[in-house]
């Protein structure tokens, strides 16, 4: 749906620059006969999301997908004026503000970006955005590297993304790090503070603290974090940047803070565009700005008092010699990164909590419907902030395939990445999901679960003949 920006006031200044009375004159040409004046009767006003919704439904020869599949992908409501204003040339076809006399709207917007992650992460700085959230997490463990000097481990819970781990694992492996990864509880799908103190040694620089963690359950962040800041090691808080509207920020973790908030906001106005490109976060406390990757835009004025903006601490390869950069990147993914700004400009502090609260209710209600079918548990317990992990009494991924061909996406499953969970599919629900579509496909799995068992009974019914 196109974005259309014309206020009355617009229109008014228009036929005035025109000299036409009004936009019915503009189309007196048209013979009385040919106009249309029955009463068209229009149905009431509907939202953007709910208009949105409504024409994909009537639009011909579309397959429409329902999603329930999240996982680090997340399909949240865009509003039509944020890739309205990114297709504008000056956006687009950008590139890298070097020179600042000729870039100031592009510096303007990714000091805005800084400001606006800043504030949801409760840290007084952050960069001009990174890679991805796989990338952002490497690199927050590479800059607890270089800060903690003599150390050469992190702790890493195996509740963080699995492609994440991977990313993490092919940064530091070549430089001879270790990754400790610690196990999470069985009964409530998170990890205790026992694990992080176990893997702890004189060689442990930082530990990461995932939350919401990938099952989508809450960490006790704030003992973990004070248990890190007794144990003198630094603390990396791997967070969905949506959750924070409605959670504690990393910045006042246990009273005293993280030192790196990192992750991806992909969730803010970006599609989910099968995988990528996406965009990474990172902030961090003011002692260790020196050390952090990537760049940031400052405000400062000019000589003649006027505001200005500017790149500085530009540590990266481009700008120094390649073995003191702090990181070797050479993107900041800017596109993307202005998407989420004027998504989060846009939705504000109220309306990115009305999504998280959405997103969080509708998840409530989905996991109430489910857990009312046979067979159909939830394992972990404890809060959760916009996906569960549901154990099905079938084959997990002959479900799925199934519900893939009725054009419903239904999930992850778990069992490839975490044998432990078998049968066990991860589900999603954000706040484009209407009470229909919940009950269509509470409806759909009863459906496949029954003929999965039916082919089941009649095997072994062959079998034993």
């Amino acid at each position: 749906m196109s974005f259309v920006p014309h206020t009355q006031n617009d229109i008014d200044a228009m036929l005035q620059a025109i000299g036409a009375n009004s936009v019915e004159n503009l189309f007196s040409e048209i013979p009385s006969s040919l106009m249309a004046h029955a009463n068209l009767e229009l149905p009431s006003a509907l939202t953007e999301l709910e208009a949105t919704q409504l024409m994909s439904e009537r639009a011909d020869n579309t397959a429409l997908v329902l999603n329930f599949l999240g996982a680090g992908s997340y399909e949240h409501f865009i509003p039509a004026a944020v890739w309205q204003l990114i297709g504008r040339g000056e956006f687009m076809t950008a590139y890298t503000p070097y020179q600042a006399e000729a870039s100031q709207g592009t510096l303007q917007l990714i000091y805005e970006f800084q400001t606006l992650i800043s504030e949801l992460t409760g840290l007084p700085v952050a960069n001009a955005s990174m890679y991805d959230g796989a990338s952002a997490l490497a690199e927050s463990a590479l800059m607890a590297l270089r800060l903690q000097k003599k150390a050469t481990t992190i702790v890493v819970p195996r509740t963080v993304h699995p492609y994440y781990r991977e990313v993490l694992r092919t940064f530091l492996a070549p430089m001879h790090f270790v990754i400790k990864e610690i196990d999470f509880d069985l009964k409530t799908g998170a990890t205790p503070v026992a694990a992080y103190l176990n893997a702890h040694d004189e060689h442990t620089a930082a530990w990461i603290i995932p939350q919401p963690n990938f099952f989508g359950q809450l960490e006790a962040v704030d003992e973990i974090t004070l248990a890190a800041k007794k144990a003198n090691t630094l603390s990396i808080a791997l967070v969905n940047p949506m959750a924070l509207a409605m959670l504690n920020p990393p910045g006042k973790w246990g009273g005293v803070g993280v030192d790196i908030v990192c992750g991806e906001a992909q969730c803010m106005g970006v599609p989910m565009n099968s995988g990528g490109p996406y965009v990474g976060f990172m902030a961090t406390q003011t002692e260790w700005v020196r050390q952090m990757p990537g760049r940031i835009v400052g405000r400062t004025t000019d000589m003649r008092g006027n505001k200005g903006f500017t790149l500085t601490l530009q540590a990266r390869e481009q700008h120094i010699r390649r073995n003191k950069a702090t990181s070797n990147f050479c993107t900041n993914q800017g596109l993307l990164m202005a998407a989420a700004t004027i998504y989060m400009a846009l939705m504000g502090s109220t309306g990115l909590l009305r999504v998280a609260q959405q997103s969080h209710a509708n998840t409530r209600k989905l996991a109430e419907s489910l857990a009312k079918l046979e067979g159909i548990t939830f394992p972990f317990s404890g809060p959760y902030f916009h996906e569960r992990v549901m154990q099905v009494p079938v084959n997990a991924k002959i479900l799925l395939e199934k519900l893939k061909a009725d054009n419903i996406v239904g999930g992850l499953a778990l069992e490839a990445h975490y044998p432990e969970l078998q049968n066990a599919i991860l589900i999603c629900v954000t706040e484009t999901k209407t009470e229909k579509q919940l009950a269509a496909f509470v409806d759909a799995i009863k459906k496949k679960q029954n003929e999965i068992k039916q082919v089941e009974k009649e095997l072994d019914v062959v079998q034993i003949g």
